[in-house]
């Protein structure tokens, strides 16, 4: 049995002019989480979200949010993170020096733990830590910025992961496709083991889409997919 294909909001491509028409459209249009990216300027060179905007979404409606940390020394804001409403919590093996400690932190809070792969970070990273995660991450594009052009090895690193966790006994683990989750690209994505796809300015929040109508879409395509395999 395939999973589901959940479907993410990348909150950091919404109308920050009215955020809560925007999450309005996300509740119309179904979405399945809402994704929080929370950077510091020094693990990637940009700032984005913070915890006021967390709490805002979260009393606007009760939609997952799954929140991805490009922060260095992520453990001094895991408890704060999920205090602030998040169901997931991502981490990146390089921000830590404590990767399997940092994990066990996120799971003692009762948030499901995220790890999450660099284009260029091997999936040996994963070896010895595979019983900890609930989500691998797997960045199609180098994180920090919006509006990236994919990185075509990356959907044989999603392959490559399916894989592993296949052999390993741990289908339960959700594998995330993060950067340039297009219309073009998902459906690659999607056959490639995907079951997670953060959707931003490519996809959900495309300029030349109302957001319902650009959720159906990306809706439709996954169908399609599945029907096809």
């Amino acid at each position: 049995m395939h999973k589901k294909i959940k479907l993410e909001a990348s909150l950091a491509c919404a109308n920050f002019r009215n955020l809560e028409a925007s999450i309005g459209e996300l509740i119309a249009g179904g979405i399945d989480l809402l994704h929080i990216d929370i950077m510091d300027g020094r693990f990637v060179p940009n700032f984005a979200l913070d915890f006021s905007i967390m709490e805002t979404a979260r009393q606007i409606t009760n939609i997952p949010m799954d929140c991805h940390l490009m922060i260095e020394d992520p453990e001094r804001y895991i408890d704060k993170t999920a205090a602030s409403g998040a169901e997931y919590i991502a981490i990146h093996f390089e921000a830590t020096r404590h990767v399997q400690k940092a994990l066990q932190q996120i799971r003692d809070t009762g948030a499901k733990s995220g790890i999450v792969l660099n284009p260029a970070t091997p999936l040996s990273s994963l070896d010895y830590i595979l019983d900890d995660v609930d989500m691998i991450t797997v960045m199609t594009v180098n994180p920090g910025f919006a509006g990236q052009k994919l990185i075509p090895s990356m959907l044989k690193k999603i392959k490559d992961v399916n894989t592993m966790i296949s052999n390993a006994g741990r289908g339960d683990i959700e594998i995330q496709a993060d950067g340039n989750v297009s219309f073009a690209h998902i459906p690659a994505m999607v056959v490639a083991g995907a079951t997670m796809l953060v959707g931003g300015t490519s996809s959900v929040f495309h300029k030349d889409y109302s957001i319902v109508d650009a959720i159906s879409s990306v809706r439709k395509i996954v169908e399609g997919v599945g029907s096809a395999q």
